[in-house]
């Protein structure tokens, strides 16, 4: 009941005239974004954080914008994944394997509807699982002291992109260049400088949105220059749409049963959207077996990963406002505008900030409604912006980041130093070190380290503190496990993922 009272004081934040507003935007251009091959929700989240602060939107506000371009991207993955065969981001990958031979049969607005029901049908089971399980993992994460939270940075460390990552040790060396930049600055505890070489600049530590935004959006941009993809694509014409009721009907039990392994995987640290729409698509063609016809344009084989995937973005966020701890890259970068704007995330976030946090999950039940409305009758719009050239519209994004950086600071020191790490970004990249430990470890380090030091400071530099009580050695033994595991089940993975999609059959 208690639940109830503050859902409905989250749609009293969600439904005003401002945050309705923004959130319709967000879901707008989250569904552009997240259409365009290779930029994502991470990107696309990251791109308008410099947005947010320079309107100078309250925490509420901005928050609902940025997890309505969460959603909106997730949305918006499966278009380019139907018609042209590339999926937006890697969650978009097992949509490719029913949903391009849909529309090679013609049935491209058919493939494109029944994703976004099913997108809708799994954020939806996500964000009710959200409500449901959000409360009480924020209970009983209050019983955590120093110890166990530093287990808990642990965990995250160890989880983050094994599953799903292409090289668990370039994660945890990725990690590790976070945690080192995460030093810079004054030492809270003793005063002292660390890696500031005089640069006044650097005594207060480096910005997590320059960071952020160097990594991704710069980074991207200098890929598009190394590769001058000028050309727009090819794509299958979307004609009228032909979707039956009774078509919608029959994929009902596989959107169900994805959004739930969806969300489940999404609650998961490290696993996310890429684990739920994998093991949604496997488990429900192993399920129907005979009965469907995966592979040659099934829509159940859309609609089994799109639920999957909007699920599992629900689900990412569950241990990210509860614990602090981002169960995804895009979740990772949410965290660092919520530490931005002086918001801790974690178990007294249910208290402290619980307009923000009700209210970001009441924009996501009207978010998913509005996507489910702009998704179907838009599509054509969103299909024409595909084949714009990419050289017109990577220059307009970078061109946002820069305005949106320099409004925040007036500080060119601040532009340089996102250009030095969008150059830092295109090197990690072109070395295949993932991007997204990096920002995790600038996130979690200066908390980590303060965890530590109360733990040592309680136990009067005892160390077996940080495994003492059960609770804190249990962490330590999932996050051994999730270091050790991906150098097993990551491999396996992603050679039955490739198989998956080269030995479905597609028609001519």
């Amino acid at each position: 009941m208690e639940t109830l009272q503050f859902l409905m004081d989250g749609f009293a934040v969600a439904l005003t005239p401002t945050n309705l507003m923004f959130a319709l935007f967000g879901a707008f251009i989250g569904t552009l974004i997240g259409a365009l091959p290779g930029l994502g929700p991470a990107n696309g989240v990251a791109i308008l954080i410099p947005l947010a602060f320079t309107l100078g939107l309250p925490p509420e506000t901005a928050m609902i914008l940025l997890t309505s371009v969460y959603a909106g991207a997730m949305y918006g993955g499966r278009i380019s994944s139907i018609l042209l065969n590339i999926p937006g981001d890697e969650p978009a990958m097992m949509t490719c394997l029913d949903g391009y031979p849909m529309a090679q049969k013609g049935k491209a607005a058919e493939a494109l509807a029944m994703s976004a029901i099913a997108s809708f049908a799994g954020s939806l089971i996500g964000t009710i699982g959200l409500i449901l399980l959000a409360p009480a993992l924020a209970k009983f994460a209050l019983t955590f002291g120093p110890a166990e939270y530093f287990a808990l940075f642990m965990l995250a460390f160890a989880t983050l992109g094994g599953i799903t990552g292409k090289n668990p040790m370039k994660t945890v060396i990725a990690a590790v260049i976070g945690l080192m930049i995460s030093t810079v600055g004054i030492d809270i505890a003793t005063g002292t400088q660390r890696y500031t070489f005089g640069i006044l600049k650097l005594y207060e530590g480096i910005d997590f949105i320059l960071a952020i935004v160097g990594l991704f959006a710069i980074s991207e941009l200098l890929f598009f220059i190394e590769e001058r993809a000028g050309a727009g694509r090819k794509m299958i014409k979307v004609g009228k749409l032909m979707l039956r009721p009774k078509e919608i009907i029959a994929a009902v039990p596989t959107m169900f049963r994805g959004g739930v392994l969806g969300f489940i995987a999404g609650v998961l640290p490290g696993a996310g959207a890429s684990l739920g729409s994998f093991i949604s698509y496997t488990l429900e063609k192993q399920y129907l077996g005979k009965k469907g016809h995966f592979g040659e344009g099934d829509p159940r084989g859309v609609a089994a990963p799109e639920a999957g995937n909007n699920g599992a973005s629900s689900g990412a966020l569950v241990p990210m406002l509860t614990l602090g701890v981002p169960g995804s890259g895009t979740t990772a970068v949410l965290l660092a505008m919520l530490i931005s704007l002086n918001v801790t995330p974690g178990p007294l976030m249910f208290t402290q900030n619980a307009d923000i946090v009700w209210g970001v999950i009441a924009a996501l039940l009207i978010g998913n409604v509005i996507l489910l409305l702009l998704n179907i009758p838009m599509v054509g719009f969103f299909v024409k912006l595909l084949s714009v050239p990419p050289m017109y519209l990577l220059p307009m994004v970078t061109m946002v980041a820069f305005v949106g950086i320099y409004s925040i600071s007036h500080s060119t020191f601040d532009l340089y130093f996102m250009i030095a790490f969008g150059v830092a970004g295109y090197i990690l990249r072109k070395l295949e070190i993932p991007m997204v430990p990096i920002i995790l470890g600038m996130l979690l380090g200066p908390e980590m380290e303060k965890n530590l030091g109360h733990a040592l400071v309680i136990s009067d530099g005892d160390w077996s503190i940080l495994w003492a009580s059960p609770l804190a050695l249990g962490l330590w033994i999932v996050a051994g496990l999730g270091l050790i595991l991906p150098y097993i089940v990551g491999p396996l993975l992603r050679k039955r993922m490739r198989a998956a999609i080269k030995e479905e059959p597609t028609s001519d």
